[in-house]
């Protein structure tokens, strides 16, 4: 059990374990995940696994699958060089974006992380738009949000606490650090907040410095890096996977690929909390089923004329909740879709047996 708390297996874990399969298998953690594999550890060593039969086609979603991160009941064989995960413990926090181009889905990216480090560079990657979308992202998981800002060496130290405000005005309870991977700015700072037993993880576009500042605080060039490309000024992608990576102090880091995309299915907590005070005006309009678009009496427009709320994010705020409740919709309609084809084909099944 030691081995395990050192991979983060708390109490509120162990609370949530089924007396019945812990009775007949082994608890371990998902490193890592590869198409059709994984890697899991219980405290000493990794381990190449796979799903059981039972979990693979009893799974009604990605989500019913591991992912990075995730506490899982598995079997060890041959002196724990192989084993089969069959079934996945309660999570604490999941960190989930909707899959990327029309098919309407979630992609899991990892769970039980207690708290993530949005990376954005104060050069041409800083944007407050998608900052939001990061924030409900993680807000909707259950996860504390730290912001961290990338390059700092690159601009002068005004613009850099011009954009540490603008930040704070969004998002007015996160910590926001600035830091720079070429100075060595910071990077102590960040390296003395991981704490012991704590899961962590770096989100970000491709190019601001995640997989630089990871080497950074392991202490070497581990993870290998790219630069960023010149003639677009976008990162190229270097990580390709989630891993989760055990630091000397014990705790624990995982980086995860740069998203171009940041699709919202279902975030309505966390655009509760990222947009609290859009929230708290609307209960202040005259009228309750107020629009916010052209009504009079409405604390929201009242706001944004007075210059109380950006029009930008109150717009964005907008664009992601109808992107939401139509990400939703459609994802409910395919789930029904896919159990009436279930029905049909047991069905079929059935009249062919008689």
């Amino acid at each position: 059990m030691e081995n395990l708390e050192s991979l983060g297996y708390s109490p509120w874990f162990k609370n949530r374990i089924d007396a019945d399969k812990i009775a007949i298998h082994d608890v371990a953690r998902v490193i890592s995940v590869h198409k059709d594999s994984y890697v899991i550890a219980k405290g000493f060593g990794e381990v190449f696994a796979e799903l059981s039969g039972h979990l693979t086609y009893t799974a009604n979603s990605a989500s019913d699958l591991p992912t990075t991160g995730d506490w899982v009941y598995a079997d060890f064989y041959d002196d724990d060089t192989h084993a089969i995960i069959h079934g996945v413990i309660s999570r604490k926090t999941l960190l989930k974006r909707k899959t990327s181009g029309k098919l309407v889905d979630f992609q899991l990216i990892a769970a039980n992380i207690d708290v993530a480090f949005i990376v954005q560079s104060v050069d041409y990657n800083f944007n407050l738009r998608r900052l939001e979308r990061y924030l409900v992202m993680v807000h909707e998981g259950g996860i504390t949000p730290v912001v961290l800002l990338s390059k700092c060496d690159l601009v002068p130290e005004d613009e850099v606490n011009k954009i540490k405000k603008s930040v704070l005005s969004i998002t007015p309870q996160a910590t926001v650090t600035a830091f720079s991977n070429l100075s060595g700015e910071n990077i102590d700072a960040i390296k003395n907040s991981l704490l012991l037993g704590q899961t962590y993880c770096l989100l970000g576009s491709s190019g601001v410095g995640k997989t630089t500042l990871l080497n950074s605080i392991l202490g070497s060039n581990q993870f290998a890096t790219q630069s960023v490309s010149k003639k677009e000024s976008k990162g190229r992608h270097t990580t390709t996977s989630r891993e989760l990576i055990q630091l000397g102090n014990g705790a624990m880091l995982i980086d995860t690929p740069g998203m171009r995309e940041l699709g919202n299915m279902s975030m309505d907590a966390g655009m509760e909390e990222t947009f609290s005070e859009i929230l708290a005006l609307s209960q202040n309009c005259k009228f309750s089923n107020c629009s916010h678009t052209n009504e009079k009496g409405c604390s929201i427009l009242a706001a944004i004329n007075e210059g109380e709320l950006s029009e930008q994010r109150y717009k964005n705020y907008k664009k992601m909740k109808n992107e939401s409740e139509f990400n939703e919709m459609s994802y409910s309609e395919k789930r029904k879709k896919d159990k009436d084809f279930g029905k049909l084909i047991k069905s079929t099944l059935k009249s062919k047996n008689r």
